[in-house]
């Protein structure tokens, strides 16, 4: 009996432990999810006990901007390029008719000069004198034919009139002789005629004044017609080739196919450079515009015409020397009342920001003309307009601005637009 209780009073302990164990197990697990819940609603309530903050209307600062007003001044647009020296007349010196060469003019060399109508070459003309001699002695004997046929005629017209019936023909008259004589006498002429053009060519002299370029022959030589014996190229007269854009163009008022004409001498044109180390100045006018635009560059040539380069035309004694590569400053045309505002203040090609008040207004502007220093407007700004010439990034109509100072005029400032 005793046994029994004893067993049962250890099964009731052993249950009692096992149920302790699993309510262990279960707190173990669900605490931490109800830690993480009680403390998100403690959150969650403070969030709502705080006071909301008061908002703060924040305000547009004003950017600060310089200010300028353009100047009204009478502007003449000028345009600068450059060019080389060409000279406009320059030929080849060819003999027409074969020999040996037995003279040559003392100014018939590299850089020599010569007066036109100077015998530069002259070829031997011994061969040339004897066809000449052949050719007077054949138009003698021509005309003493001519003058027995004549005679012969005559008696011939004389006799049919005594002794003839009817109508004499053209032979008995001795008609088609008397044109065969005349005729060999007119090629006996012919002939004479060229054996003096070819004694004359013997010699040959300057087309007109100029300089030797280059010499290929000297005294001695034997030269065939049409050999090159030489170069050379005219002092009266040098042009200067200068390449001009569109927009050069318009500054020049220079149409595309333009010819110099009394009303329209063309535009005046300075040139200038550097020799033996000392600035140099020639004056000259374009006279014409190429044919054609140039199909690599796409620009339109002009020709400036300097006369007596080497003369009159000269500075000071110096020469436009035909090679030279020269600066040349074109004058434009006139514009009476233009405005005059800094390069700054011209933003891209063609508008300008002005200060309408605290705001920012962009508006267009026509360009005659730009450099670094400054642009030329002619219509679309007033004479008055605070031009703003500070940097504005992010610029639009409406951006409020504040005008800190005004600089200095901007006409201050020489364009070469002038």
């Amino acid at each position: 009996m005793s046994k029994q209780v004893g067993t049962t009073e250890v099964d009731s302990v052993q249950n009692s432990s096992g149920v302790w164990r699993t309510v262990g197990r279960v707190i173990f697990f669900f605490a931490p999810v109800f830690i993480l819940l009680v403390g998100i609603g403690g959150f969650a309530a403070l969030s709502m006990l705080k006071p909301n903050p008061e908002k703060e209307l924040q305000k547009t600062k004003a950017i600060p901007v310089l200010v300028t007003t353009p100047i009204v001044k009478p502007i003449r647009l000028q345009v600068l390029t450059q060019g080389e020296v060409q000279a406009r007349t320059e030929i080849d010196v060819v003999p027409q008719v074969g020999g040996k060469i037995e003279y040559i003019s003392k100014g018939f060399l590299e850089g020599g000069t010569f007066s036109n109508g100077e015998v530069l070459i002259r070829i031997e003309a011994a061969d040339y004198d004897l066809r000449v001699v052949q050719a007077e002695a054949t138009v003698a004997q021509a005309q003493q034919a001519l003058v027995r046929e004549q005679a012969e005629a005559a008696i011939a017209s004389r006799d049919w009139d005594e002794l003839g019936v009817g109508e004499a023909s053209a032979l008995t008259l001795r008609k088609p002789q008397l044109a065969q004589a005349q005729a060999t006498l007119a090629a006996a002429q012919a002939s004479l005629s060229d054996a003096k053009l070819q004694l004359a060519r013997t010699s040959i002299y300057a087309p007109f004044s100029g300089r030797v370029r280059t010499k290929a022959a000297d005294v001695g030589q034997y030269v065939t017609p049409g050999a090159r014996l030489g170069r050379i190229f005219s002092t009266s007269v040098v042009d200067v080739r200068l390449p001009l854009t569109d927009v050069e163009l318009t500054k020049l008022s220079l149409p595309l196919a333009f010819v110099a004409t009394e009303e329209n001498i063309g535009p005046r044109v300075e040139l200038s450079a550097t020799v033996l180390g000392k600035p140099r100045t020639w004056s000259g006018r374009i006279t014409r515009t190429d044919s054609a635009i140039d199909p690599t560059t796409r620009v339109l040539f002009a020709f400036v015409e300097v006369q007596e380069p080497y003369g009159a035309g000269s500075d000071d004694g110096m020469p436009l020397l035909v090679g030279l590569f020269v600066q040349a400053l074109v004058q434009g045309k006139d514009l009476p009342g233009a405005l005059v505002i800094p390069r700054s203040a011209l933003r891209g090609n063609n508008e300008v920001y002005l200060a309408d008040g605290d705001k920012l207004r962009i508006i267009e502007v026509q360009v005659a003309s730009s450099d670094r220093d400054v642009a030329i407007i002619t219509a679309g700004l007033s004479k008055d307009a605070p031009v703003i010439t500070s940097p504005v990034r992010g610029a639009v109509d409406g951006l409020a601005i504040e005008i800190v100072s005004r600089p200095a005029n901007a006409g201050a400032t020489k364009s070469r637009g002038e």
